[in-house]
C-alpha cells in the first residue's frame, strides 16, 4: 500500500468503523459492568461530562473486582513490575560455538531495555492494557519520549481505535479518532501543517477541541510505515511521517475465525454478570420493602388512591381490610425468598470468579505457601489460560520488545547489529508463568540424567554434559556472565589436566614416603 490521500484514508477509516460498529452493543455491556469508569461508549462524542457517575446502573461489584484481579494476575505472571520478564537469546543462525559469547552481549541489551522501561513507566501502561484485554481487545501505543521518559507507553482506549487486518490475521492498518485543543496541536505535533481555513476557524477560541483522524499503515513495497493525520472532513493532511517500525501493539485475548476483534473472559462471563446484577437489584428492592414495609389503608374518602406509591413505608388505600369493617391499617404481604436470592447470587459469583481466573492463587488470609505450591499454581494458571497464553506472548510480549529495541536503536541508546526475528535474535519469556513451563523441561532432563547415572559409566555416553548444562541454564534464565564459553571450558579442562599431570610427576619424583619400604613387595 502506497501513501493514501486524505479522502482515501477517511474512506478506509469509515469502513473500519462500520466493521467495529457490530461490536458496539456487546462491548458497551461489558464495559458497563466490568469497567464502568472506562466506558467511553456512553456518549463520548455526544457531550459526555468528565467525572460523571457511570455506575448508577451497577448493583454488584464482583465483575469489577474480578477484572482488576485478572489484570493484576496476568501482569504479575507475565509482566511483573520492576522485574525482567523476558530475555534476548541468540537464534539458530548464530553458530553454536558463539552462543555463549553472543548471549553475554544480548544480556547487556536486555538490562538496558528494562532500565528504559522502568524509567518510562511501562508498568503503569501495561496494567491498564491488561484491564482492556479482559474485555477482549487491548491497544498500546509506543512512541519516542523525552529526556525524562525516553519511550512513551500509552494505553489507548479501544473505543477510539479501529483497524484492518493484513495477511494471516496480522494488524497492519490502525485508525484513531482524536480530539485535541487547537492551541496544543503544534506542541504535540511539531511537524504539523495547519491550513489557513482551520486557523481562521479556531482563532477566536483556541481552546476549542479539534477532531482529527490518524492513520498508520504498512507499505509492503518499501517496508516503511506511513503515519498520517488528517482533518475530520478528510480535506486536509496535517501530519505525514515515515516510520521504521509499527508503533501499535494490538492484542486480542481470544479470536474467532472471520472476526477482527477479540473476546475476553468478561464477554464469556457476561450472562452471569448481567444476571447477578439484576438479582442484586431485586434483592435490594426486596430488602428495602422488608425494612420499611408496605401497608394498606381503607379508602374512606380521605385518602386519594391516585397518589399511592409502592415504596418502603407506603400506605395503599383500599376499600376494606377484611371483615365487615376490617382493620384500619394492615401490613401488605411481602413476596420473595431472601434465602433463594442469596443462594442464586453465590452461585453466580462463583461462576464469574471461575471464568475470570479469580481462584488460582491462595487467599491472603491463608498460611504461607511453599515455593513449590506457588509454582504449581502458576503452572495451573498458564494451563487455564490455554491458547490465550500463546496469544499473549505472540501479540503482546514480542511486539512490545521489538518496538522498544527498534526505538532504542533509532534514538542511539543501543547499536543492535542483529535482527529480532527469531533467527538471529529470539525473545524468550522468563516471567513466572513462562518459567513454570520451563521447569517441566528442566525436570525431564534431570530425570533423564538420573536414569543415566544409575546405568554406571556406560550411561554417561548417552548425554553431552556441556549441552545439557547449557539447556538447563537457558531454561532457568541464568545470566551468560555467570557461564563459561566453550573456549573457556576447554582452557579450564586443559589447565586441570596439566595440574593433574604435574601432581603425578611430583609424586613420582618424591618417591615412597618413610615407613613404606616394608609395604613394597619384592619384585621377583
Amino acid at each position: 500500500m502506497t501513501k493514501l490521500n486524505p479522502k482515501d484514508l477517511k474512506k478506509r477509516y469509515e469502513n473500519a468503523e462500520r466493521q467495529k460498529a457490530h461490536w458496539r452493543s456487546i462491548y458497551e455491556d461489558a464495559y458497563r459492568y466490568a469497567l464502568p469508569n472506562k466506558n467511553l461508549y456512553d456518549g463520548y462524542y455526544e457531550g459526555q461530562v468528565p467525572g460523571q457517575d457511570k455506575m448508577s446502573k451497577v448493583f454488584d461489584s464482583t465483575a469489577m473486582q474480578s477484572t482488576q484481579k485478572f489484570a493484576n494476575r496476568i501482569q504479575s505472571g507475565l509482566f511483573p513490575p520492576q522485574q525482567s520478564w523476558c530475555r534476548l537469546q541468540p537464534g539458530d543462525q548464530i553458530p553454536e560455538e558463539r552462543q555463549i559469547e553472543v548471549q553475554q552481549i544480548l544480556d547487556k541489551y536486555s538490562e538496558q531495555m528494562f532500565s528504559v522501561m522502568r524509567q518510562s513507566k511501562f508498568d503503569l501502561a501495561i496494567g491498564e492494557f491488561l484491564q482492556e484485554l479482559a474485555i477482549g481487545t487491548a491497544v498500546l501505543l509506543i512512541q519516542p519520549g523525552n529526556d525524562v521518559e525516553p519511550i512513551r507507553y500509552s494505553c489507548i482506549p479501544t473505543f477510539l481505535i479501529s483497524f484492518d487486518e493484513g495477511p494471516n490475521g496480522s494488524v497492519e492498518r490502525v485508525y484513531r479518532r482524536m480530539k485535541r485543543p487547537f492551541e496544543v496541536l503544534d506542541q504535540e505535533f511539531p511537524d504539523i501543517k495547519i491550513p489557513p481555513s482551520m486557523v481562521s476557524r479556531y482563532r477566536e477560541d483556541p481552546t476549542e477541541m479539534v477532531e482529527l483522524i490518524e492513520g498508520t499503515y504498512f507499505d509492503k513495497t518499501t517496508g516503511n510505515i506511513h503515519y498520517q493525520i488528517i482533518s475530520d472532513n478528510g480535506e486536509d493532511e496535517l501530519v505525514y511521517r515515515e516510520l521504521k517500525s509499527f508503533p501499535w501493539v494490538i492484542s486480542r485475548y481470544s479470536k474467532t475465525a472471520g472476526e477482527r476483534y477479540g473476546r475476553g473472559p468478561v464477554l464469556l462471563a457476561l450472562p452471569d454478570i448481567k444476571s447477578l446484577n439484576v438479582t442484586k437489584q431485586l434483592a435490594l428492592k426486596n430488602a428495602s420493602l422488608s425494612i420499611g414495609g408496605v401497608f394498606t389503608a381503607s379508602d374512606d374518602g380521605v385518602l386519594n388512591p391516585n397518589t399511592v406509591r409502592i415504596v418502603p413505608g407506603a400506605i395503599i388505600p383500599v376499600a376494606r381490610n377484611g371483615g365487615p369493617q376490617g382493620e384500619s391499617l394492615k401490613p401488605l404481604p411481602r413476596s420473595g425468598d431472601v434465602q433463594l436470592t442469596q443462594f442464586t447470587s453465590n452461585d453466580l459469583i462463583s461462576s464469574i470468579k471461575t471464568i475470570m481466573l479469580d481462584e488460582s492463587l491462595p487467599p491472603d488470609n491463608m498460611s504461607a505457601r511453599s515455593a513449590t505450591e506457588i509454582q504449581e499454581r502458576m503452572k495451573q494458571l498458564s494451563q487455564n489460560l490455554g491458547s490465550a497464553f500463546g496469544r499473549l506472548i505472540s501479540e503482546t510480549m514480542y511486539p512490545i520488545v521489538r518496538r522498544t529495541l527498534e526505538l532504542m536503536n533509532e534514538l542511539g541508546m543501543i547499536e543492535l547489529p542483529l535482527k529480532v526475528n527469531g533467527l538471529q535474535v529470539k525473545i524468550s519469556p522468563t516471567a513466572p508463568l513462562a518459567m513454570a513451563q520451563n521447569m517441566e523441561k528442566v525436570q525431564e532432563v534431570l530425570n533423564y540424567m538420573q536414569i543415566l547415572q544409575g546405568l554406571g559409566p556406560q550411561g554417561q555416553l548417552f548425554m553431552n554434559q556441556d549441552k545439557a548444562m547449557d539447556f538447563i541454564a537457558d531454561n532457568l534464565g541464568i545470566p551468560a556472565s555467570l557461564r563459561t564459553t566453550p573456549e573457556e571450558r576447554q582452557a579450564l579442562l586443559q589447565q586441570a589436566q596439566q595440574m593433574a599431570q604435574m601432581a603425578q610427576q611430583q609424586g613420582m619424583m618424591d618417591g615412597p614416603g618413610p615407613g613404606t619400604e616394608d609395604q613394597i613387595p619384592e619384585q621377583q
